[in-house]
């Protein structure tokens, strides 16, 4: 039975609801949890009743009960450590078997997004054309951090950050490319992660650039 991630977090969230307080959510309180309204809760809930994962009486507000197996959510984003790899060598079997957490790489939650970046001036930082940098939303920035920033002409861009005695600038990794100095830049976030995709499919309508 196939199920999408929100309705596995709805899921997850009604199952813990029940261990902690012995008692089923209220669909005002899984639309508080998430951030979204009622509707579109109640809507996930219909949908879920329909492929038989949770039942529910009618006319009662905690009725709701899960009917299926809830797989947790660090299994759903691992997979399985195979061994170490040397250049030139034979692969190194693990003795035991270990998953490689991607959580653990790749933070999920509301203060994460994804963005597809377009150019290459942050090359030098392994970050390239087509790549999706994983962003995390703050706007306190170390020197040096990595940035989705938006400059004073409305652009965005990804690029490192640095705080001077006066001034700030913004510098590409790319020793082609030189180092611009504007009087803002809206901070959107620090750049915690890049992904890349091995494939023959063009990336789609760019995101930001670099």
């Amino acid at each position: 039975m196939y199920f999408t991630e929100k309705q596995l977090r709805i899921m997850e969230f009604i199952q813990q609801f029940r261990t902690e307080r012995g008692i089923s959510p209220t669909l005002e309180e899984i639309a508080k949890n998430f951030g979204v309204t009622k509707i579109t809760i109640y809507e996930h809930i219909n949908q879920l009743e329909r492929k038989g994962a949770i039942k529910r009486e009618k006319f009662r507000a905690r009725s709701i009960e899960i009917l299926v197996p809830v797989e947790h959510r660090a299994t759903r984003y691992s997979l399985p450590l195979m061994g170490n790899l040397r250049e030139g060598l034979p692969i190194e079997a693990t003795q035991d078997r270990e998953d490689l957490n991607l959580t653990d790489l790749i933070p999920v939650g509301k203060k994460c997004y994804a963005l597809r970046v377009r150019g290459d001036s942050m090359a030098d930082d392994h970050i390239t054309d087509g790549d999706y940098v994983i962003v995390e939303k703050r706007e306190e920035v170390l020197n040096g951090e990595t940035v989705v920033a938006v400059l004073e002409n409305g652009e965005a861009t990804v690029k490192k950050f640095f705080r001077d005695k006066s001034r700030i600038r913004i510098q590409s990794c790319n020793g082609s490319l030189k180092s611009i100095f504007p009087k803002t830049a809206e901070i959107r976030g620090v750049v915690v992660g890049v992904l890349r995709r091995f494939s023959a499919e063009q990336p789609m309508e760019p995101v930001v650039s670099t």
